[in-house]
């Protein structure tokens, strides 16, 4: 008997014994007076055996059939047979508009051993923080490498970028590795569809901070900080994985989740997933996204046109005109085509704006035409090192005659003493 029915025993002994009335048992039991009239009648015909609910060990009406739970086990093992119980549930609902619970499923998954439990891992102890009350105040981001194709295709890094407020996934890009130039697009992107933020979180990769101590060049920013500096966005960079927990769990979820719905969907190139990833967004944000605290809109919709974009949105660096009004940078001459006023930029600074080889120069805020030239590379002959070899063999070596400086004796090449006179 369970400890709820050994309660119930007790007090219907006690209103047997006439030491509580059924009034006051109904109360101490929260139930109806007629519920325990019918208690105290089946216990005095039966005893404590009349408590015990007739429905024990009886099956459920409502189980589901043997044939149904082998087609369910057939998909599963089938189509999903690395999915979880909730994405198999889901998947199931969507593709063969079959709809059980999850916990039906994961006994399905159980019984035919498709699904291993987990055990309940003791998690270290950190500091929780509360979730930022509006949405797009603050937008955690990371690039999470990871072979997102499994064997289609080679390894790439994902960028991610999450709402802490809502937890909503506000931008994925693929790119072959995490570099300036991929997060520069992926926020590009960003800028496009949602406006401009208040703050990112990263961490302290060294595309967002320079980390280098003995670093003396340079204004002590990036060229990515920089960057977001002049969008007037805010970056801060986390201490620990754990401060921007979002975007790390995020990650771990679309390891498992994004790299099944890419098997699903047979793709195995960058440009392919990233042309489906708008459409796993939406899906996944309308399922797992909630409610801010406050109701509002923390982006700001003025953004710069595409032009100033793409002068911001660069690797930027500056160099020196020479009396030549010529500009060296990447083993290349930038000659400067500027009629009139040419010589008057001589020894001026110039800003380099670099996009993937794409290079535009600046002075005083105005483009420059330009033309390219390559230096001349210097090419030393390949020698054989048996010629060379050889060669010193043959070489007639040089003797001094025995008369030559060299030759001479310390006693007849040192100078006399005075006393020795």
């Amino acid at each position: 008997m369970s400890h709820k029915e050994l309660e119930r025993v007790a007090l219907l002994e006690k209103i047997k014994c006439k030491k509580l009335t059924q009034v006051k048992a109904a109360e101490i039991l929260n139930l109806s007076k007629r519920q325990v009239i019918r208690l105290y009648a089946a216990y005095k015909q039966f005893g404590a055996a009349g408590i015990v609910s007739k429905r024990r060990g009886v099956r459920s009406n409502n189980r589901l059939p043997q044939p149904k739970k082998d087609e369910v086990a057939k998909l599963i093992a089938t189509h999903y047979h690395d999915f979880g119980p909730t994405l198999a549930h889901e998947k199931l609902v969507e593709q063969h508009h079959i709809n059980l619970s999850v916990e039906s499923v994961r006994q399905i998954m159980l019984a035919t051993k498709l699904w291993k439990g987990k055990k309940r891992r003791h998690s270290s102890v950190h500091q929780m923080r509360a979730r930022r009350m509006q949405y797009g105040e603050l937008i955690q981001i990371d690039g999470s490498p990871h072979a997102w194709f499994e064997d289609r295709a080679d390894s790439c890094t994902l960028l991610v970028f999450v709402d802490d407020a809502t937890g909503k996934i506000m931008k994925l890009h693929f790119e072959e590795q995490e570099s300036c130039y991929g997060y520069m697009d992926a926020l590009r992107g960003y800028l496009q569809q949602h406006g401009r933020p208040l703050t990112l979180y990263s961490d302290k990769h060294s595309i967002f901070r320079v980390n280098a101590k003995e670093a003396k060049s340079g204004c002590g920013e990036t060229q990515f900080s920089r960057a977001v500096r002049e969008l007037g966005i805010d970056l801060i960079h986390a201490n620990t994985p754990q401060a921007k927990g979002r975007v790390e769990r995020m990650n771990a979820t679309l390891q498992d989740r994004l790299v099944k719905e890419l098997r699903l969907q047979n793709i195995s190139t960058i440009e392919e997933a990233n042309a489906y990833l708008p459409k796993f967004i939406a899906n996944y944000n309308r399922r797992f996204a909630v409610q801010p605290a406050l109701d509002v809109d923390a982006h700001r919709s003025s953004i710069p046109n595409d032009t100033a974009l793409d002068q911001i949105l660069c690797k930027r660096h500056t160099r020196v005109i020479t009396k030549n009004l010529e500009v060296h940078y990447d083993n290349k001459i930038y000659q400067i085509k500027t009629p009139g006023i040419g010589y008057s930029m001589r020894g001026a600074k110039v800003s380099i704006n670099d996009y993937k080889g794409k290079v535009s120069l600046l002075y005083k805020n105005k483009q420059l035409a330009y033309e390219i030239f390559y230096p001349k590379k210097r090419i030393n002959p390949v020698v054989d090192s048996k010629a060379i070899h050889a060669h010193m063999k043959k070489r007639k070596q040089w003797k001094p005659s025995n008369d030559h400086p060299w030759k001479r004796t310390a006693a007849t090449t040192a100078p006399r003493r005075a006393d020795a006179r």
